[in-house]
């Protein structure tokens, strides 16, 4: 077991074994740092498409907003509309319910007038006979 150690010793020594191990130590230190850029990279294009995806709903949305906007405009315009239409029909019903007045009027003048002509007609005849 000491030779083993021994042979072990002599051959961890010599420059050969220190280059190789140099190299390995290299090889380790650059297989780290290519996947250290990889990630990296994966990250940073995982962050662009995240940052693509965002800007797209953002346009969807603002797309969505002019949208709704011109909605709120039109229902605006139509209830300015329909004010305007109730505020002529209560004109119209103010004339009707004038105009209603003013025929109530003429009936109850009517309604006398013909009430004069029975009571003169009576007059007539009782004055005939």
């Amino acid at each position: 077991m000491s030779q083993a150690i021994k042979a072990y010793r002599h051959v961890a020594t010599t420059p050969e074994f220190h280059e190789r191990e140099r190299l390995r130590s290299k090889a380790r230190h650059d297989e780290a740092q290519a996947l250290k850029n990889a990630e990296k990279r994966a990250e940073e294009k995982a962050q662009k498409k995240w940052e693509t995806i965002v800007a797209q709903k953002d346009a969807t949305l603002a797309e969505k907003d002019a949208t709704l906007a011109q909605k709120e405009a039109t229902l605006a315009q139509k209830d300015a509309t329909l004010a305007q239409k109730e505020a002529t029909l209560a004109k119209k019903d103010a004339t009707l319910a004038q105009k209603d007045a003013t025929l109530a009027e003429k009936e109850a003048t009517l309604a006398q007038k013909e009430a004069e002509i029975e009571m003169l007609k009576k007059k007539l005849n009782g004055a005939n006979k």
